[in-house]
């Protein structure tokens, strides 16, 4: 683990220094190619020092989930930019229409400079080389500033990237709240965020200063609705991987779920029945993720005891002791049954593995429920009958959806991902990001003769041209 950290005013000098070299050398699609190939064999190639970083930092976290989550998909997001990169880099012909024939028209995605990237702790990897690699494949260089809260990942990160980059191409810098500020109040061509709502309102406000464009990937409590026809047995499946995959420390985890009444113990026996099934009676709860630090333990116990205050049932999977969960930050999945709206679990983003329960009277209420509040960054809805699914994506404007399944929507390469006000701004992966990153440069080539020659006064003897071209 490095102690290194980034002193603020060493901003403006990196970022000159990867100005200045993009600058005097733009990379073209075989630079682009050949780093984004020599980043993913250097990935692979320490998968398992990623992992043991990951887990130290987080106290324990299960090495499968890191090479699925920090792994997998960073290496397949890489190869599908790889595979895509020289269709995305031509120039895309535009119609110019009769008045301005024969001129022909084009756009052509150019790179915008140096792109910044603030990476959270919660997928150290995935979330700071995924748009890093977008950013990269889309002919920029990029200052990365990784999460204070994984100083072995950071390290990581920072050597890795050091292994594959010149200094002036990628740029690593280490730093904690302070730091993060500065760069995102920088001189950036574009900033990518991923965190808290909270904090990106303060990232937004910061960029305001140079009018830096974003991408903003925040959070929100998104619902999972279970409609009457779906079978228990597999929502509860698909449900417990989407929120205790990291112990719920994803930020389109289900928040919430909505499930009509008469159904809803049993639901909470079969959500029983799946974490019996994958974690035992945690005794060694190898496979199961801890809470990253000690902050996010006691917020999320706090919730708990919120809700214990107010007589809602809680229900914890499995009983661990109590003095062996302090010290290994560890929560066991807990069920709430029907909170009120004015607890603090159904206010805030939970991002943890607590899941709220909810009964509903009809689907009509459910999306009630779901409209009363900022628009989420997921959506999960579990019905065969695609006339109640379309009934909720008719009514719910959401960041991504993910019809009788959870998470998969983002490990889907060709699919934008990103959310929509308070969830956030803009999308990124594939296609998106190199989109976002890029400048859609509009160019008009003029011919030899054009009309436009014949628009000069006197305008009495284009009359008949002029009646001819307005209309």
């Amino acid at each position: 683990m490095s102690d290194a950290h980034t002193d603020p005013a060493a901003l403006p000098a990196i970022l000159h220094a990867l100005r200045a070299a993009w600058q005097a050398n733009r990379p073209t699609l075989e630079q682009r190619r050949d780093d984004l190939q020599r980043l993913r064999a250097a990935l692979k190639a320490r998968l398992p020092e990623m992992a043991a970083a990951i887990s130290a930092d987080f106290g324990h976290r299960s090495t499968h989930e890191s090479l699925i989550a920090d792994g997998m998909t960073v290496l397949g997001d890489i190869d599908h930019l790889c595979g895509h990169l020289s269709g995305w880099m031509r120039p895309r012909r535009v119609g110019v229409g009769w008045r301005f024939w024969p001129a022909r028209a084009q756009t052509r995605p150019v790179p915008l400079g140096v792109v910044g990237v603030i990476s959270p702790w919660n997928y150290p990897v995935n979330l700071a080389l995924i748009p890093l690699a977008t950013a990269i494949a889309a002919g920029n260089h990029v200052i990365l500033k990784p999460s204070e809260h994984t100083p072995r990942t950071s390290a990581f990160l920072q050597s890795l990237l050091a292994e594959v980059f010149p200094a002036d191409r990628v740029a690593v810098v280490q730093g904690d709240g302070d730091l993060a500020s500065a760069l995102a109040g920088s001189p950036l061509d574009h900033l990518v965020f991923t965190g808290s709502t909270t904090i990106g309102r303060k990232v937004m406000a910061a960029a305001a200063e140079h009018l830096t464009p974003l991408t903003l990937e925040l959070g929100g409590k998104s619902p999972a609705i279970v409609c009457s026809d779906y079978p228990l047995d597999k929502a509860a499946a698909r449900l417990a991987t989407g929120k205790f995959f990291n112990a719920g420390q994803t930020c389109i985890a289900p928040d919430y779920v909505l499930i009509d009444g008469h159904r809803q113990r049993e639901l909470v026996q079969q959500l029983q029945t799946q974490v019996q099934g994958r974690y035992g009676d945690f005794s060694d709860a190898a496979d199961y993720t801890r809470i990253i630090h000690e902050g996010q333990y006691q917020r999320l116990r706090g919730y708990l005891d919120e809700a214990r205050a107010r007589g809602v049932p809680v229900i914890e999977v499995a009983t661990v002791d109590p003095e062996r969960a302090q010290r290994e930050r560890l929560i066991v999945p807990t069920i709430v049954l029907d909170p009120p709206a004015d607890l603090a679990l159904m206010r805030e983003e939970i991002f943890g593995p607590i899941l709220p329960v909810c009964a509903y009277p009809d689907l009509d209420a459910a999306i009630a429920e779901v409209q009363s509040r900022d628009r989420p960054l997921a959506l999960y809805v579990f019905s065969h009958e695609r006339t109640q699914v379309e009934r909720v994506l008719a009514q719910v404007v959401a960041g991504g959806v993910t019809v009788n399944d959870t998470l998969l929507h983002f490990a889907v390469n060709g699919l934008p991902f990103g959310g929509v006000g308070p969830s956030g701004m803009g999308a990124y992966h594939a296609r998106a990001g190199f989109d976002a990153m890029s400048k859609q440069l509009p160019i008009l080539w003029q011919s030899r003769w054009a009309a436009s020659d014949l628009l000069k006064p006197p305008y009495s003897k284009l009359a008949g041209m002029l009646k001819m071209m307005v209309r």
